[in-house]
């Protein structure tokens, strides 16, 4: 059994992740101490109280969802003796997931983290006037199609293919007089359903060049360490080691496709039967299974989540 740690994006965020990890570990509680500390703010508060509005803000959801999947990770790892350099073959994670995953293979700070996704949020939210970006999902159809929907969509617009989540369902990003018109010529294409997405910004489309510069600024003023555990990375979906390497796909991811269905695939291919998706919801482990019904999937998010994974992760 070769296992993979794969951490949530946004959207999964919710009032109350990782409150009882806290109440339960102080290695959890230690976590969240030191993103508010690197943040100089009490995102714990607004994680465990809301309102839901202040958590979904991006620049607030972006290291929330990071704090409570690595806080789930620091529990594995100080209560339980389970360390992903032992256990794991593989750490991904949903765009910004991406953090989580490389900063629970140690490849940078949890305070470093916290502070990049901060600024990936502020940035992501500046690039594009409230407004003019929107992002839609498609339902029923993959991503040849979706390429096609797009092209047609873009009528000199952006319209660019953000999401490739699993064989049907795939997310469009762009302006919103693009967006506006995929249901329309969707149908023609056998798309069952266009669903617009509740998104402040258009994430992973050329309209966030201005935030992949900052991310880029930003990443160069940091120390990234060669992670314990490959990391399968959104825009190759392919692992990468070598801290430039690393730099280079979070700068590309802001504005490129994020290649889940092909990661998931990827990790299948070198062995890997097991993936726990670590931290907030389920969303990444119900894409798994649409993925490839033979692969387990398993939410560690909680204390009984965790507790009853033990057992197959070998603690």
């Amino acid at each position: 059994m070769a296992v993979a740690f794969i951490f949530p994006g946004q959207g999964s965020q919710d009032v109350g992740m990782g409150q009882a990890l806290a109440q339960r570990y102080a290695s959890a509680r230690s976590v969240f101490e030191e993103v508010d500390d690197a943040l100089g703010q009490k995102l714990s508060s607004i994680m465990w109280e809301g309102p839901k509005e202040t958590l979904t803000l991006t620049e607030n959801a972006q290291p929330a969802l990071m704090a409570a999947s690595l806080a789930v990770v620091r529990v594995l790892e100080r209560e339980h003796g389970i360390s992903l350099a032992g256990k794991v073959a593989y750490v991904a994670g949903h765009s910004l997931g991406e953090y989580s995953a490389l900063a629970a293979a140690g490849a940078f700070s949890i305070s470093d983290a916290a502070r990049l996704l901060k600024l990936r949020g502020q940035a992501m939210q500046k690039a594009v006037p409230v407004g003019q970006g929107a992002m839609a999902a498609l339902l029923g159809v993959g991503l040849d199609v979706a390429r096609k929907v797009a092209e047609e969509a873009a009528q000199g617009d952006v319209c660019d293919i953000a999401n490739d989540n699993e064989p049907t369902q795939v997310v469009l990003s762009g302006h919103k007089t693009a967006i506006d018109r995929v249901p329309e010529i969707g149908k023609a294409h056998g798309v069952r359903r266009a669903l617009p997405l509740p998104v402040s910004a258009p994430f992973h489309c050329s309209l966030m060049k201005p935030a992949a510069d900052a991310m880029a600024a930003a990443l160069g003023q940091i120390e990234i360490r060669q992670p314990v555990v490959p990391v399968v990375a959104n825009v190759r979906a392919a692992p990468v080691s070598a801290p430039a390497d690393i730099v280079a796909c979070l700068v590309e991811q802001v504005t490129a496709t994020v290649r889940w269905r092909e990661c998931v695939g990827a990790m299948a291919a070198a062995g890997v039967t097991d993936f726990y998706e670590v931290g907030s919801g389920k969303v990444l482990a119900g894409l798994v299974k649409r993925i490839d019904k033979s692969l387990n999937a398993t939410s560690l998010g909680t204390p009984d989540e965790i507790e009853a994974a033990l057992a197959s992760l070998g603690s």
